[in-house]
């Protein structure tokens, strides 16, 4: 009995796509969704096949997507066949290394400075009604994710009336923070375990998601990473490079670069909420346990970003209250 049903299925569409003269598919990567990627050897050279079950994912936004982005100058896969029906597509390979393979402190301010061009460039060629707006709705639906899926199911703690209602006024600033700034084509997870090391660099992977919504984001996630941190003064120089070359362009930023890194600290802030809830659902709906071990880092910012500011005095103050719960059950946090 074949236990891989889907693998079967995809090589069968591949001899005909490809021929038969290539080689096994060989697993890629894998990412927090149902997709899958392999790597295939065929005649005309390294070939990415995309997994993504239909019933679970859907290629067409991969593939506007990687239009855009190719179309704007950036470096993301060429789609070379499709088969919507399936879930498979034929990618072009952009190699074997992310930047979180190889940073370091020595290359980082050159792989960071590339990231930051590309992020200019497609920035640049963003047009309204061409991508879903990150809009009130969405924006609402992820910062839920922390209260439901992070507080409540994984470090089991029930909140009060109360605090539903400080946490719930703390979001409506957020939110409204965030939709205030000017809008833009947003990756949604511009970070370095999706930027290839590749010539031209960076290869861009993972942007499915991409919406149009606030300019900060894409920034504020490059900088303050999931998977890899750099100390504030390194992310505040990565920040006035990106601003200072997002005013050369006529990005609509803000004139003065304290505003603009206050509007990148409240959209982390949203960010790091998100995936908070993001992490714990991976582990308790998907059973994907290697996420939440990065949780302390999104605590940090997020402890970091609640200090600065009066407004998100509650949410700090709730974040003292389940760093002791969450010892006191021997939870990481």
């Amino acid at each position: 009995m074949n236990s891989d049903p889907r693998l079967t299925l995809l090589e069968a569409w591949l001899d005909p796509v490809v021929g038969r003269e290539r080689g096994a598919p060989v697993p890629a990567s894998t990412d927090a969704s149902f997709r899958r990627y392999f790597r295939v050897s065929t005649p005309a050279g390294s070939r990415i096949v995309m997994d993504a079950p239909p019933e679970h994912e859907d290629c067409r936004p991969f593939v506007k997507v990687a239009g855009l982005l190719n179309a704007a100058g950036l470096h993301a896969p060429a789609v070379l066949a499709a088969d919507f029906e399936q879930g498979f597509l034929l990618l072009t390979d952009l190699g074997h290394q992310t930047y979180l393979d190889v940073l370091t402190d020595d290359n980082a301010d050159a792989l960071y400075g590339d990231a930051i061009m590309a992020l200019i460039r497609w920035q640049a060629a963003s047009r309204p009604g061409v991508l879903p707006p990150y809009d009130e709705t969405l924006l609402r639906r992820e910062l839920a994710l922390f209260p439901d899926w992070y507080v409540e199911r994984h470090l089991g703690v029930a909140l009060p009336a109360s605090r539903r209602q400080a946490l719930s006024s703390v979001f409506d600033q957020i939110v409204a923070e965030n939709l205030a700034q000017p809008a833009v084509y947003v990756h949604r997870d511009y970070m370095p375990r999706n930027l290839m090391v590749s010539d031209p660099n960076p290869g861009v992977l993972d942007f499915q998601d991409a919406v149009y919504g606030p300019i900060a984001y894409d920034v504020a996630s490059l900088c303050r990473d999931a998977f890899i941190s750099f100390d504030e003064e390194r992310v505040l120089d990565w920040t006035i490079r990106y601003w200072e070359q997002a005013r050369a362009a006529g990005l609509p930023v803000r004139t003065d670069f304290a505003d603009f890194y206050r509007d990148c600290e409240w959209m982390g802030l949203q960010r790091h909420l998100k995936v908070l809830g993001i992490f714990a659902r991976l582990l308790h709906r998907d059973g994907k346990p290697q996420y939440v071990a990065d949780a302390p880092r999104f605590v940090n910012y997020i402890r970091a970003v609640t200090g600065r500011y009066r407004a998100l005095t509650a949410l700090h103050r709730l974040f003292d209250e389940l760093h002791e719960t969450a010892a006191s059950a021997g939870l990481t946090f």
